[in-house]
């Protein structure tokens, strides 16, 4: 067969097709091979992904996936521009070529399916489609035969799937031939051809979080997070499985702005104009540093006097947003085991809700409530409407959802948090959190399938390790990681802004200026200011910086990377004209030149640079911090020491500043 085709969906000989992306750069071929349907991905003249499988294990059924004959294709293109309310860019393009295989059995039964392709300038993706038939109205899914036959000697950054921790582990960089064991999505990989891939899913709804590992004919293989009783899910027709996505780059840091997990999801279906990010405070940090606790006592955090003392430092902070947890019964004891038991409709006898409700609406002040589930989802599911109306009653319209444990509770059956009944409890969640106007900040999340396209009142997810694990249990090279890996599927909520760097009680490994970066490097629709208010006040001209960095972006450039060593990235404040830059590096320290002809012509800007001083090393002298004031445009090259564990960020303001 040639591979000289340059036209969107030609076929190749009876039983292959060339699919293209619109710039002829990548190519998906699609073939029926002894009755079964397969797929390769090149990019240019090079095979990313060999000959790959398609198709289902049946419970009760025969396996659906051989024995086919071709239908009908159909094509389609789609050229088109559209905005989010909350994220990374404003304008997002979403530009592809479609082609979708309608096929059905050859044996008695002819049951019916079809594969959807779609190619994209920046990789492909495709998922399954199966309608309703007069002996096929019902299926349980046994196993998902999808390969991806990608290059063995390549090198995967993965984190192990079915921990206690969930997805809250350290990355380590792997061969691919030795993922013999299931590892989480978004799996990064870079190849022998020097290309970089990220193979993730898509619109991840009613089916089980998709994982991956080497099955026996040494392809990875999905391996869908099983319900308890092993089957990989319930399905009643029509059902369309999650998309299969295949970022491709020739750079990682082309990886970081592609915006294909987004494209894949539909479009709102309702106003969600009310949603707005927001950066906070939090009764939190006092707590992991032993000063307050969760629980009721003397030392008890989430109480009416402390949230009020808390919005006053808000209102003095010029900070919009409060985080209060510990405010709901169910924190007493042993917490962790006695989640069936919390109440989210009652608050502790400590706490007036009706005060401090008053107080945050007198002053324009929002309230984030958590909602500490344990995993008890049975129990939280009784209450969910009514918890919700409960807030939305005394004006709160943030909720932080936690679900602590390594395993869900769901009718009276232990469930991993990844799998159908979880993705459908996340879902469920997040449907009514819509209809009360409620937005979203989930931890010990189902990760990021670029969902909050059609639901942007998910501002933010955990899904990775954050602040909470310093004390020594971060590697130094994770932050350096997270932008090509756990960045790939959407916002990220690291809890960043700890001054308190020496703390004996909660050490935190970073220099002060890496800390700033965070907010740059990453983008998360709720920003908390994670220390005690009273660090924010001892370090004024550094607390400027937290203060003015914006949530939302109009636009991302990624300036230099290379994962696990070193990250920089340029965003653009939606709100005005002016830009952050931020940067990370591991445990060795480096000097970052930057090249700045991103930058509007003929503007001058106020640059503010926030980085490492001198003597600055995060083990022995974290805080020595340098603040340098110059006026630059698009010709300057910026030179920046970042120390060991370091970092720097830096405001680009528009126009000249008076001093």
């Amino acid at each position: 067969m040639s591979f000289n085709i340059k036209i969107f969906g030609k076929q190749i000989s009876s039983k292959q097709f060339a699919i293209e992306s619109p710039n002829k750069k990548i190519r998906c071929v699609v073939k029926l091979k002894n009755g079964r349907i397969c797929y390769e991905v090149w990019r240019d003249e090079t095979e990313l992904i060999r000959e790959s499988r398609l198709g289902f294990l049946l419970y009760g059924e025969k396996e659906l996936g051989q024995n086919l004959n071709l239908v009908r294709t159909q094509k389609k293109s789609q050229d088109e521009t559209w905005e989010t309310v909350v994220g990374e860019q404003k304008e997002i393009r979403n530009n592809y070529n479609e082609m979708t295989f309608y096929l059905a059995e050859k044996n008695e039964k002819q049951r019916l399916f079809s594969v959807r392709f779609r190619v994209f300038n920046e990789g492909m993706a495709f998922r399954y489609e199966i309608p309703p038939q007069p002996s096929f109205q019902r299926i349980i899914i046994s196993d998902e035969l999808t390969e991806f036959n990608v290059d063995l000697n390549g090198q995967a950054w993965r984190i192990p799937a079915y921990q206690a921790t969930k997805y809250e582990l350290n990355y380590e960089k792997w061969p691919v031939y030795e993922l013999r064991d299931s590892v989480h999505t978004p799996l990064t990989i870079e190849t022998n051809s020097n290309k970089y891939l990220a193979i993730h899913e898509a619109a991840l709804y009613n089916y089980g979080s998709m994982t991956l590992k080497l099955n026996a004919g040494k392809c990875l293989q999905t391996d869908i997070t099983p319900l308890s009783d092993g089957m990989k899910a319930y399905v009643d027709l029509p059902f369309s499985s999650p998309w299969r996505v295949i970022e491709v780059a020739d750079s990682a840091i082309e990886l970081t702005v592609n915006r294909m997990i987004l494209n894949l999801n539909d479009p709102p279906k309702e106003d969600f104009s009310w949603v707005k990010p927001l950066k906070f405070l939090g009764i939190w940090w006092a707590m992991y540093v032993g000063e307050w606790t969760w629980a009721e006592g003397d030392k008890h955090g989430a109480t009416t006097e402390h949230a009020k003392k808390y919005l006053d430092w808000c209102i003095k902070l010029g900070i919009s947003g409060l985080l209060i947890e510990g405010w709901n019964n169910g924190w007493s004891g042993e917490w962790s085991l006695n989640g069936k038991y919390t109440d989210f409709l009652h608050p502790v006898a400590d706490f007036d809700m009706d005060q401090v409700a008053q107080k945050a609406r007198k002053h324009n002040l929002e309230l984030v409530a958590q909602h500490e589930t344990v995993g008890q989802i049975d129990n939280y599911e009784r209450q969910l409407e009514s918890a919700f109306a409960y807030l939305v009653s005394n004006g709160i319209h943030y909720v932080k959802i936690g679900y602590t444990g390594a395993k869900m509770l769901i009718s009276g059956k232990q469930e991993y948090h990844h799998s159908q009944v979880g993705v459908l409890h996340y879902q469920k969640t997040v449907e009514i959190a819509a209809r009360y106007q409620i937005m979203l900040d989930i931890h010990e999340p189902i990760k990021g399938t670029g969902i909050e396209r059609t639901f942007p009142n998910i501002l933010t997810r955990e899904g990775a390790k954050g602040q909470e694990y310093e004390g020594g249990k971060i590697n130094l090279n994770h932050a350096t990681i997270l932008p090509f890996t756990r960045m790939l599927a959407g916002a990220f909520d690291y809890t960043p802004g700890i001054f308190d760097l020496k703390n004996p009680a909660k050490r935190v490994y970073t220099t002060l200026a890496r800390q700033l970066a965070f907010y740059i490097v990453f983008f998360s629709g709720m920003q908390m200011l994670a220390d005690r208010p009273e660090m924010y006040e001892k370090n004024p001209s550094i607390f400027e910086f937290l203060k003015e960095v914006p949530v939302n972006w109009q636009m991302t450039i990624p300036l230099l990377g290379k994962i696990g060593e070193y990250f920089v990235v340029a965003r653009q404040d939606r709100d005005s004209s002016d830009w952050y830059i931020g940067g990370v590096t591991n445990e060795e320290a480096r000097r970052v030149n930057l090249n700045l002809g991103f930058l509007d012509d003929e503007t001058k800007y106020t640059a503010y640079i926030y980085c490492d001083g001198e003597t600055c090393d995060y083990l022995e002298n974290p805080l020595d911090i340098a603040i340098e004031k110059k006026v630059i445009d698009k010709t300057e090259q910026l030179d920046l020491w970042l120390a060991a564990g370091g970092g720097f960020g830096q405001p680009l303001q528009s126009g000249l500043a008076q001093d």
